[in-house]
């Protein structure tokens, strides 16, 4: 029960990313959101006595929850960037289309692995739910560093999927994947800086413009 409350928490920390308006509360949900695989990854270590578990757990806490949101919240504040993200898509109608992603995950799981039993279907069903959803932060919003966390949106959808309803994703390959979501976060803060640096701006629709 206690693990079906926290699965359900991360779909609903990915709903209200989407009504998220500014980018510090964009960052703060996403903090959260990971903040919430840890306990669940904390759970199961504590549960099975992995100290492989321990590990991810670990990473989970210093990169996704601590370092990942400060790094954002410092490179917002140097670039000196309006706190709005800028949407393609209101809030509503933003909720609305997250709604319907959830309806069409569950959809899919139920009709094309039905043989899957209850609890990995639904934790299958929010993941897939978490993915798509940071899928359309990535493509609705205009503000470049709001895209980066839709990546890290859906980074955390597929861990939650190889969390719940595996053995476990192979240690080496936890512990690759977090530093590979590190440093591409750092490259991409990186080129977001210096595309203010150069163009004052970082929306993704301006940018467009530059097509030759």
């Amino acid at each position: 029960m206690y693990i079906e409350l926290m699965q359900y928490s991360v779909l609903l920390m990915a709903f209200s990313m989407v009504a998220a308006k500014r980018f510090s509360a964009l960052v703060t949900l996403f903090a959260l959101q990971s903040f919430l695989l840890f306990l669940l990854t904390f759970s199961e270590a504590a549960k099975n006595g992995s100290t492989r578990l321990y590990i991810v757990a670990g990473l989970i806490l210093a990169i996704k929850v601590i370092a990942i949101p400060a790094f954002l919240s410092r490179i917002t504040k140097k670039i000196k960037v309006p706190d709005g993200m800028g949407l393609y898509v209101n809030t509503t109608l933003s909720i609305f289309i997250a709604a319907l992603i959830t309806l069409l995950s569950y959809y899919f799981i139920r009709n094309f692995l039905p043989a899957m039993d209850k609890e990995a279907g639904a934790a299958l069903i929010i993941s897939l739910s978490v993915t798509l959803i940071g899928l359309f932060i990535m493509i609705f919003r205009i503000k470049a560093l709001a895209q980066v966390v839709g990546l890290l949106i859906m980074e955390n959808g597929i861990f939650l999927a190889g969390a719940s309803i595996t053995d476990g994703i192979p240690f080496f390959v936890e512990i690759a994947v977090s530093f590979d979501v590190f440093v591409a976060v750092m490259i991409l803060g990186v080129f977001v800086y210096r595309i203010n640096s150069l163009f004052t701006h970082i929306d993704v629709d301006k940018l467009n413009e530059l097509k030759g």
